[in-house]
């Protein structure tokens, strides 16, 4: 087998990534997924894990966690989806023993992505099991998920990490990651999302998010959980509550018991065990202070069981690349790229562009997924751009871009079939004074980001 046909083979599997319409209770079945890792020695047993779930802002809080955590001389396995450009992105490991400077070049941005010959070396291991698990009539086959993150757990065990920092795919209660026994759980803020499959309440979709909250049980001993919630809707706080109660878990809230205040330049965070002042990052909006202080209070938590990283928290989150978020990748004229896919997180996009940015008119290229809230999203946009490109990623859920025009009347958006085709549009409407702001959909952003 070659690395091109182990890709192929991973290729092989459902992924309901690219699927708009399917039943979320019968596809994802936890138990499944556990009967297979006891086949391959259960290799999440023993990993030291901070689990992060949420509607928006779950991978910036782990790369802040991971790169905290790397800082403080640990070993860090970072596990996230989806990727901009290279199925390799999402299983990582930090190493503080190997640190290189940032480069666009090579994957530079994606520090630590496993190599080709680790990949192909892992699908060469467990093909085996997973063919002959696959062929049991008594459930459905894996899914390139469940597949992709037993390939994590695998290579996490092998290469012997401290931590294990594991963003949930969709949901949690039933996400292949729940399958860990985390130290610590990050919540991260909860709005309306993935409507189809988590619910339509706010309290629905929360359940679903807090569904990682469980109770310990370490070395025979039970401990309580450590809980870190951003600020959240009543509705969904009042799940997480009720979850950590039945649970035994403890909660701590940014914004209650974890404080920040911006100043001038630079923000300070009141942590849970100290102050950490004069504190900054390259990752651009307000709203990334208050993932900062998601991740310095879930690093804190983490001397419930270890030495926490507190000297470090600065350098770690100066240090923290997080691609495809509010990311600038030319400045003349000015393109940002940031996979805004609901309501949400186009306002905070919306805001952090216009705190950070200055610009004569805003050329948007947009693209939706059609299990998003299109009409909501366009909505937002309306009145927010200059000119309008309409695009799709190569992706089964893309919205066709002719029906998004039907939602900028009166705003002569233009239809291109492609990210290509949308950049080439982009660049001839935009002057070197003008801002590109690509969005919608993170296959959008990695299509464009190229």
């Amino acid at each position: 087998m070659t690395y091109f046909q182990a890709i192929g083979y991973l290729k092989s599997f459902i992924n309901y990534e690219k699927i708009s319409a399917w039943s979320y209770k019968e596809s994802f079945k936890l138990k499944r997924f556990r009967d297979f890792l006891a086949i391959i020695g259960d290799p999440q047993k023993g990993l030291k894990c901070v689990h992060v779930a949420g509607s928006k802002g779950k991978g910036s809080t782990c790369a802040f966690i991971s790169y905290i955590l790397r800082q403080a001389g640990y070993k860090v396995g970072l596990y996230t989806s989806p990727h901009l450009n290279d199925f390799r992105e999402r299983i990582r490991i930090l190493d503080h023993q190997v640190v290189k400077p940032v480069s666009r070049q090579a994957g530079g941005d994606f520090e630590g992505m496993i190599p080709q010959k680790e990949l192909l070396r892992l699908v060469k291991k467990l093909k085996p099991a997973i063919d002959k698990f696959n062929l049991c009539l008594k459930h459905r086959p894996l899914s390139f998920f469940e597949v992709y993150t037993a390939l994590a757990f695998v290579y996490f065990k092998e290469k012997k990490v401290d931590f294990a920092v594991l963003e949930t795919g969709l949901g949690g209660r039933l996400d292949a990651t729940n399958t860990v026994n985390p130290l610590v759980c990050v919540i991260t803020p909860i709005s309306y999302e993935h409507t189809r499959q988590l619910g339509n309440t706010l309290r629905e979709i929360a359940t679903e998010k807090a569904g990682i909250i469980k109770r310990q049980k370490t070395g025979g001993r039970r401990q309580k959980l450590v809980v870190i919630s951003a600020p959240q809707e009543k509705e969904a706080l009042k799940v997480i509550k009720k979850k950590c109660k039945h649970t035994g878990a403890r909660l701590y809230e940014v914004g209650k018991d974890i404080k920040y205040q911006k100043i001038d330049g630079s923000f300070t965070v009141f942590g849970l065990k100290a102050i950490y002042p004069d504190l900054s990052t390259r990752l651009l909006g307000s709203h990334q202070l208050i993932n900062a202080s998601a991740a310095i209070g879930a690093v804190e938590a983490l001397s419930f069981y270890r030495s926490q990283a507190a000297n470090f928290i600065r350098e770690g989150l100066y240090n923290t690349v997080w691609p495809g978020r509010c990311e600038v990748v030319s400045k003349k004229p000015l393109i940002i790229l940031d996979g805004a896919q609901n309501t949400a997180s186009v306002r905070v996009l919306k805001k952090a562009v216009k705190e950070k940015f200055s610009y004569k008119k805003l050329v948007l290229v947009l693209g939706v997924c059609n299990d998003k809230d299109i009409k909501g999203i366009c909505r937002e946009f309306y009145d927010f751009s200059d000119k309008i490109i309409l695009t799709k990623a190569n992706n089964p859920r893309a919205t066709e871009p002719a029906e998004l025009a039907g939602y900028f009347p009166a705003k002569g958006p233009y239809i291109t079939g492609n990210t290509k085709e949308a950049r080439s549009k982009a660049l001839r409407l935009a002057g070197k004074d003008d801002l590109i702001l690509v969005t919608g959909s993170l296959f959008v952003v990695g299509e464009f980001r190229g």
